[in-house]
Formats: C-alpha cells, structure tokens, sequence
C-alpha cells in the first residue's frame, strides 16, 4: 500500500495517502452540498459557511475519540494528541476516528441551523449525501495508509499489507486480512447513491438525514464484526465494540426519526 504519496518516512514534509484523501473527501463534499443547495434556494454562501464549522468539528472529533481508544499512545506527551507538531519531529495529527467526526459534525451543522435560522430538516437533507461521499474517498485513504484494517481470513479477497511503514500493526502485516477499509468505502458509495435515488422522490424534508442514520447504522455495525478492535474498544462482555454500540444508537435515531415524520404527514 501507499501510506505516503510524495515524500518519504524521514521527511518532515510528506503527502499522506490518508490526508490527501481527506482533503479531497472535504473539497468534493463542499461542492455536492453547495450544488444541491443551490436546487432548494439555500444560499450557497451559507452551506460555505457551515462546511468550514462541520470539517473543523470531524477532523476535532475524530481525534477526539482516536485518542480515547489510544490513551497510552499519548502518556507522557499529552500535547500530541492537538499539537500538529508533534513530539517525534513529525508535522501533521495522525490517528483519526471517523465516527467520532461524523457525531461531532451533524452535532455542529443542527445547531449551526438553529442560530443561521436554516429550515433544519431540509437544510441537511442537502448536506447529508456529502457524508456519504466522504465516507467513500476517505476509507481508501485509510486502505492506502494501512489503517482501520480488518482480521486474518481465508477468503479470496483477502488482502496482504507487506508496508512496514504503514498504519497495519506489525503482527498483521504479510497475512490475508479482512479489507474492511475498501468494504466502508463501498458502503460509503451505496449510501450515497440511495441519498440521491430516495432524494428524486421524497416528499418530506428530514427523509435522507434520518435514511441515512439506519444506512449507516447497519453498514458500520457489520463491517465492525471483522475489523480489528484493541480491547479497550469493546462494550464489557457484549461482544460489540463501542462503534458498534454507537451504529446501533444511530439506526435506532434513523427509525425513530423516519417514524416522526411519518406520524407527522397523517396527524396533518
């Protein structure tokens, strides 16, 4: 795999296969919600607006929640975990966790609705097949970084990360592995294409935010079962991990959301 783009391991400036994807997840997101946003009379300059709010609140929550499963990965040299100049020499925040982002960024965008005065529902129904998008162009920066990789199977898809200076922990490197950053991706792909399918026609504002939940929900949570968990990661004896435990409090906000609406439409 291709962990960096341009550069090298000793470089203090390097292209990151995972940071370049990032970038690029975070452009074309912009783009798809200020396009969409445009059709619905949504000024575009405030979708500009809102992006910068949600991409500085995902990149701080997944950082957040990296470093809560990675703790003793920071003791001693606590800065680390905010200072892009990091403690070894290297410049750039590595280690991120997706769904922590996703959370602290839907979180962000409501209430960035409320005090903009936006129409809520409507307003991320525009924003939310961007999610989906990123989700697609940034699990294959994490299958080019090594990252978020998934357990040893025999299945014939499985793949070898051979890198010793990718993110895949030493005792899984030269062994088939479950490719669970490519099977995101997908399912980051799928959702997005729904998004736009269901979006032709629905008929109440809030059907793709809270589709989107139930579609998330279910892909994270069984992608989760063959990805690779610390056990620090995982719920007491539930056999889940804590990104499932989330995934599951997600497709439940999704029908519960979806349920509203519809209750909604025949009380009207």
């Amino acid at each position: 795999m291709h962990p960096i783009i341009l550069g090298s391991e000793s470089s203090r400036f390097a292209i990151h296969g995972y940071g370049l994807m990032l970038a690029l997840s975070f452009l074309f997101g912009i783009l798809l919600a200020t396009y969409r946003a445009k059709k619905v009379g949504i000024a575009p300059e405030k979708i500009m607006d809102l992006s910068v709010w949600i991409v500085i609140s995902a990149i701080i929550g997944s950082r957040f929640l990296y470093v809560i499963y990675h703790v003793e990965e920071f003791r001693g040299h606590w800065m680390d975990t905010i200072n892009p100049f990091q403690s070894s020499g290297r410049i750039g925040i590595a280690g991120l966790t997706m769904l922590g982002g996703v959370v602290l960024a839907i979180i962000v965008a409501v209430i960035y609705f409320r005090v903009k005065k936006l129409p809520v529902l409507k307003t991320c129904d525009v924003m939310i097949p961007s999610v989906g998008l990123g989700i697609f162009l940034t699990r294959i920066g994490c299958f080019l970084n090594g990252c978020c990789h998934g357990l040893p199977t025999d299945l014939p898809w499985g793949v070898t990360f051979t890198n010793p200076y990718s993110a895949c922990l030493p005792e899984y490197l030269n062994v088939p592995i479950h490719p669970t950053q490519i099977y995101s991706s997908a399912y980051g792909l799928l959702i997005l294409g729904i998004l736009l399918f269901v979006d032709r026609f629905k008929k109440r504002d809030g059907t793709l935010f809270f589709l989107f939940f139930i579609l998330y929900g279910i892909s994270r949570f069984l992608v989760d079962f063959v990805r690779y968990y610390e056990n620090s990661a995982m719920i007491g004896n539930l056999g889940i991990t804590v990104n499932q435990g989330i995934s599951l409090l997600m497709l439940l906000t999704g029908i519960a959301g979806l349920a509203f609406l519809n209750f909604n439409q025949n009380k009207n």
